[in-house]
């Protein structure tokens, strides 16, 4: 059996541009993730709670790559899913 954790997540982090007007120039970022760490071993089971809007959803999206994270390391039995 591999020391290789299953699933390692580093320094997440995913903002969201706010924009505002008709020209829908971007005024500043939302942060949803902001610098999210965790490591799941085998045979571990892992909860990830928390308040309504705190971003568990976006970092299990940011996981199976549906939202790109702008920053971090998102590692799935030692190979990198970030990049």
């Amino acid at each position: 059996m591999s020391d290789v954790p299953l699933l390692q997540v580093e320094n997440l982090k995913r903002y969201f541009p706010i924009r505002k007007g008709i020209s829908r120039q971007k005024i500043g970022d939302l942060k949803a993730v902001d610098d999210v760490s965790f490591t799941i071993n085998r045979g571990e089971t892992f909860g990830l709670v928390g308040e309504s809007g705190c971003g568990k959803t976006t970092t299990g999206k940011s996981i199976l790559g549906i939202n790109n994270p702008i920053e971090g390391r998102i590692l799935y039995k030692g190979k990198d899913l970030a990049k």
